[in-house]
């Protein structure tokens, strides 16, 4: 059984990592956030950044830790890029699909220009008519005013 979320879930290696069970590099460690190096860096310097509770993604942060989280991954960033002595970063967040580990974190990687990463995430298409982009922009407009902005966890994470 999952716990609710902001609990420490059995058997999550960050939850393991946030309570120093699971020996890591940490670079970051606060009272809402912790950063450490990725085991398995695209390069060195790689870090994830990591809420302290568990939430599996974005959406089911509460807004009172989003601030936090962004504000703790822009310092991460600019700390990595200055430390590697890299030309900027790759901020990047799964939510559920291509996310390895079920607990919130973003990855800060380090980038410079010519390190062969260019495109490799995804391959960039175009919409098949302008009514086609058209219909996704209403879709996703009608999905924001229908939202509730509230601190409650939401679907579509």
């Amino acid at each position: 059984m999952t716990p609710p979320p902001g609990d420490r879930l059995p058997g999550c290696t960050f939850c393991d990592i946030v309570a120093h069970d699971v020996a890591t590099d940490l670079v970051l460690d606060e009272s809402s956030m912790v950063a450490f190096l990725d085991r398995r860096p695209v390069f060195p310097g790689h870090v994830l950044v990591v809420p302290r509770l568990h939430f599996e993604t974005l959406v089911d942060l509460p807004l009172r830790l989003v601030e936090p989280l962004f504000a703790t991954t822009r310092r991460v960033a600019g700390a990595v890029a200055r430390a590697m002595e890299a030309d900027g970063s790759l901020v990047l967040m799964n939510n559920r699909v291509s996310q390895s580990v079920p607990h919130l974190h973003i990855h800060v990687v380090p980038r410079r220009f010519k390190d062969g990463l260019r495109g490799f995430l995804w391959p960039r298409q175009r919409y098949e008519d302008d009514e086609a982009e058209a219909r996704v922009a209403a879709a996703v407009r009608a999905a924001l005013a229908t939202e509730a902005i509230s601190d409650a966890p939401q679907q579509g994470g």
